[in-house]
């Protein structure tokens, strides 16, 4: 009796570890699940945040203004011009901020206000949209020594979604540009001086309309080279507003709820799957033991 009785304990205790193990490795599973949901949550929300304001309006516009800068400049007027090409770095500076605003009119009124006291130039400005999603994209030139000061003041406008900065070096883009129009007016002073020469009318006509090619491709290099002036020197804010409640940041508590449902749920459906597996498996090892048995039998009556 007293054997009995140790086997039926040691037989009860293992039963009780075994159960226990069971529960601790079935809780540890649930709220890793658990967890797991609440980061999902937290990462989720951060992408969708960044992705409904990926595109770039400004992209899709043609003939917009570029605005570049100076750095190092030369201070001393009398150096020869080909110095201070060489000396001077060009650069391009471009800020692009997109903001929701549900007060959109008085956001409106102010970047513009914040642009004029800041001596910016809106360059380009483009409405759309009804009321209640209505969008405004602005391109703001700002003076270089304001541009930092200005980017964090309008990230106050609204409730910011994307902010980003590019810097561009111009430097060898303006050299090639200051180069290509000294050749070309070489070129031109050369033919200015085949004019005086006599020849066949044919011929005349021919170095005319040279002679206005070049002048044409001169205009547009000044045109170009009009950008690197150092006296409208910019550089550039890409301003996008858009229409829309900004939306209420959501507590830990909401998100705890959410994730406790989705673990609570799948955690089931997962226990219930295992379940069926384990109960399959075990029908299936039923039958293969009685069909062993059964095979067994066949030969023993068969010998």
């Amino acid at each position: 009796m007293d054997i009995e009785k140790k086997i039926k304990s040691v037989v009860k205790l293992t039963f009780k570890q075994k159960f226990w193990k069971l529960v601790k490795w079935s809780s540890v599973l649930f709220f890793a699940m658990l967890a797991f949901r609440i980061f999902y949550g937290y990462v989720a929300t951060d992408t969708s945040y960044t992705n409904e304001y990926s595109t770039d309006f400004f992209s899709s516009v043609d003939n917009l203004r570029k605005n570049y800068a100076s750095e190092n400049k030369i201070k001393n007027h009398d150096v020869d011009q080909q110095a201070s090409f060489s000396a001077s770095q060009k650069y391009e500076k471009t800020a692009t901020v997109k903001a929701k605003s549900s007060q959109f009119e008085s956001d409106e009124i102010s970047i513009k206000k914040t642009t004029k006291d800041f001596e910016g130039v809106i360059q380009y400005e483009q409405n759309l949209g009804n009321k209640g999603s209505r969008e405004i994209h602005l391109l703001i030139g700002i003076a270089p020594t304001k541009f930092d000061t200005f980017y964090l003041k309008i990230q106050r406008i609204g409730l910011v979604k994307s902010t980003e900065i590019t810097k561009i070096d111009k430097t060898n883009e303006y050299r090639q540009l200051n180069a290509k129009r000294a050749s070309l007016e070489k070129t031109l002073n050369s033919l200015n001086e085949l004019k005086s020469r006599a020849g066949a009318i044919a011929d005349y006509v021919s170095l005319h309309d040279k002679i206005l090619e070049i002048e044409t491709q001169l205009q547009a290099l000044g045109v170009e080279l009009g950008n690197f002036d150092t006296e409208n020197e910019f550089c550039t804010i890409k301003f996008s507003l858009y229409e829309g409640a900004t939306g209420q940041k959501i507590s830990f508590l909401q998100r705890f709820k959410i994730a406790l449902e989705w673990t609570i749920k799948y955690y089931a459906i997962l226990i219930f799957t295992l379940l069926g597996l384990l109960s399959g498996v075990f029908i299936l090892l039923l039958i293969l033991d009685k069909l062993n048995a059964i095979q067994t039998v066949a030969n023993k009556l068969r010998d």
